[in-house]
């Protein structure tokens, strides 16, 4: 057993290698190709000035580049006082959890940035399934309507990866969906109640959720895909039962731990 997992190891670590060489190359990507309007609030930024920056979209994903190492620095932490309290999955975890709220508040904060008339307008509601979209698509064409859709897909989209990998109680597509549904929901009744001059539509709910659950999909890998349930009596034997719940099947299996036979003669 020992020399299995020995050989194991190597082509695991080589993986978690690959897929993080990976990550920091598509993040420098992304900041290449967003560059020039990231500059445009960098002043203001390292400045700490709250006009120009928070209030902007260039400034929110400024700060998102700009703090990964802290977040990283995070998940090293968590990481590494999980596993010596031996917590299974540790890195996972804690690399979800950071996820979870690091790629999902600046996305959020975007959609809560005022707009001009904000506060002076009222709110504004569309619940008939694509009318927002073909009114974009309308006045600002394909390319500002290809802009939103891409922008609604990746608010919620860092919950929807992450989520199902930290908790096994969402590791369905269904639950992913209506998770996002309903955190899409209540951004969308935030936008009509604070005035924020947006329009709160049905178009950007079915958007987030859809961006969740591809999201999702893309790290179905890595789910968490059983969870321990309460153990049944094992009778007529004694001693301890192990069972485990099977998300995708809802199946329960159960296995004796170190059982004794303990039937008594009548």
């Amino acid at each position: 057993m020992n020399h299995s997992t020995s050989l194991s190891a190597p082509p695991r670590r080589t993986r978690r290698i690959v897929l993080g060489g990976l990550a920091v190359l598509g993040v420098a990507g992304v900041a290449f190709l967003v560059r020039r309007p990231l500059m445009m609030a960098a002043p203001a930024c390292m400045a700490g000035r709250w006009h120009g920056c928070f209030d902007t979209f260039n400034g929110p994903l400024l700060m998102m580049l700009v703090g990964l190492p802290l977040a990283a620095l995070v998940v090293w932490a968590l990481g590494r006082r999980r596993r010596a309290a031996g917590v299974t999955s540790a890195w996972r975890m804690s690399l979800a959890e950071v996820g979870m709220v690091y790629g999902t508040v600046p996305l959020v904060w975007m959609t809560l940035i005022p707009g001009p008339e904000a506060g002076v307008v009222p709110g504004r509601v569309i619940l008939i399934p694509l009318r927002d979209l073909l009114t974009i698509l309308a006045d600002g064409g394909p390319r500002t309507l290809t802009g939103q859709v891409v922008g609604n897909l990746l608010v919620l989209a860092a919950l929807g990866f992450c989520a199902p990998m930290r908790f096994s109680a969402l590791a369905s597509v269904p639950r992913i969906l209506a998770l996002g549904a309903g955190c899409s929901v209540l951004i969308e009744t935030a936008q009509y109640v604070l005035r924020l001059d947006r329009v709160s539509s049905v178009d950007d709910v079915l958007v987030n959720a859809a961006g969740a659950v591809l999201a999702a999909l893309a790290s179905r890998h890595w789910w968490r895909t059983t969870a321990e349930v309460p153990s049944p009596p094992a009778s007529p034997r004694t001693g301890r039962r192990s069972c485990v719940s099977d998300t995708h099947t809802s199946a329960i299996v159960c296995a004796d731990l170190g059982f004794t036979h303990a039937r008594t003669d009548r």
